[in-house]
């Protein structure tokens, strides 16, 4: 089964994922599959398909089955439906959107949202790196893995933050990060629309060097290139992504 197959197939909704997910206890929620799966779209590693992205999704092997046809149906759900839907964010006319939460405005409330994002951005990272501990990126690439990295490490603050008792949240600092969320949310999209690699499913000139953008995130072309960089998983996760090949 190749990346880029594309077969006719009933349309599915995120609530048929979700019921999906939850009918075969998939450990990963439906939020950080989402965000998994296109990461892995827009991966340079062509050698990984769809299939080891869902295997991968219970730990490397597929659940259990009682016949072949919830096999069928599981992969109907989850490559035909939901990684072909998400193939279309390659397309500037359909950037990537983080999944819509309502921020609350309590404390706890915004606990639940941060850990939304922060397990979407560490989605993201593990498709794009796959079975990889770290890949060699282009500037534009790491550009925007370097941001998500940044936002992982502010999600994850916010969702520490009311466990330390030297830091009282007051009801005006729920009411400004309310309002830095939508911020965050909206950066985070702009990153993930920005990070397709030369060579990926997502790369819209393949075997050419890109200089224009997935989606709206053009950056300036003055900007000094830097030397190719090798990326961590383990660091991008942890906020620091830059690693300089020549060290």
């Amino acid at each position: 089964m190749s990346r880029s197959s594309k077969l006719p197939v009933k349309a599915v909704s995120d609530d048929d994922v979700r019921a999906l997910l939850e009918r075969y206890r998939c450990p990963v929620p439906f939020h950080a599959v989402r965000s998994r799966f296109l990461g892995n779209i827009a991966s340079p590693i062509l050698s990984a398909s769809p299939l080891d992205t869902v295997k991968a999704l219970w730990g490397g092997e597929l659940p259990e089955f009682d016949s072949l046809d919830a096999v069928n149906e599981l992969l109907a759900v989850l490559v035909m439906g939901l990684w072909n839907r998400l193939t279309r964010h390659q397309e500037r006319s359909a950037p990537f959107r983080l999944v819509r939460a309502e921020i609350p405005e309590t404390k706890e409330g915004l606990v639940r949202v941060a850990l939304v994002r922060r397990e979407e951005l560490d989605g993201f990272v593990e498709g794009v790196f796959g079975k990889e501990q770290s890949l060699e990126l282009p500037e534009r690439a790491h550009r925007a893995l370097d941001t998500l990295s940044e936002l992982r490490a502010i999600f994850d603050g916010l969702y520490e933050l009311p466990g330390n008792p030297t830091k009282p949240v007051t009801a005006d600092d729920v009411v400004q990060t309310r309002r830095n969320f939508r911020e965050l949310t909206k950066v985070g999209e702009r990153e993930a629309c920005s990070a397709p690699m030369p060579g990926s499913h997502c790369d819209p000139f393949p075997g050419r060097n890109r200089s224009r953008p997935c989606c709206r995130s053009a950056r300036s072309p003055s900007r000094r290139r830097r030397s190719p960089c090798r990326l961590s998983r383990d660091r991008c996760r942890g906020g620091l992504s830059r690693s300089k090949t020549s060290e």
